[in-house]
């Protein structure tokens, strides 16, 4: 069973559709900037379910106006809401979810970018938000191994998606990588799924 989660109308628009496509019954509001809004999320998976085997952290958010040009003008609220976006996000998910998920062999999966160790055209505060998501992991572990609960970060490269094609001169990356590649092609979206349910599976 699967639960969905969205972030404003615009969002849900997208997200209904493609969890009623597969039969999910849970389709919830989630600002993971707020925290009452996750609590909700995770009151409303305990009533429904009970525990939780699995979560993908699949997020992340920049102003367009900072992910081009130099990285040196972006302004301290660009740069907080990245992170919190992008990176806390992650920390203020798995404290919610983790008593729905103590013990039960279960798995956290989210998704990060080269561009965090690399700099990047045009990713610019991006980088330095998933930097900072992948030291989460790294911490997260540590905290979450003894309790029976592992955590994974997918760097696939880029993939063509609605929030990378934000970002200025993506198709340029798209087609410097199908060239270099050994496979002389790009990552799909569903090379990732099935990295991700591999991670997530028990």
């Amino acid at each position: 069973e699967l639960a969905f989660t969205y972030a404003g109308e615009a969002f849900e628009s997208r997200v209904r559709p493609l969890a009623e496509s597969i039969g999910a019954k849970l389709v919830l509001p989630c600002d993971v900037t707020d925290d009452n809004q996750i609590n909700a999320v995770f009151e409303t998976l305990k009533k429904e379910w009970g525990g939780l085997d699995a979560l993908v952290h699949s997020l992340a958010f920049a102003k367009k106006e900072e992910l081009k040009g130099e990285f040196l003008n972006t302004t301290r609220d660009g740069f907080k809401l990245a992170l919190d976006v992008s990176a806390y996000s992650l920390v203020a998910l798995v404290k919610a979810a983790l008593p729905l998920m103590e013990g039960r062999d279960a798995s956290i999966v989210t998704l990060t970018y080269y561009g965090s160790e690399k700099v990047i055209s045009n990713y610019n505060v991006m980088g330095v938000a998933k930097a900072a998501l992948e030291a989460c992991v790294r911490y997260l572990a540590a905290d979450l191994g003894p309790k029976n609960v592992r955590i994974n970060a997918i760097s696939a490269g880029p993939v063509k998606t609605l929030a990378a094609m934000g970002i200025t001169g993506f198709k340029g990356i798209l087609d410097m990588v199908e060239v270099k590649a050994p496979l002389k092609r790009n990552v799909t979206q569903e090379d990732g799924a099935k990295t991700a349910l591999y991670l997530l599976s028990g």
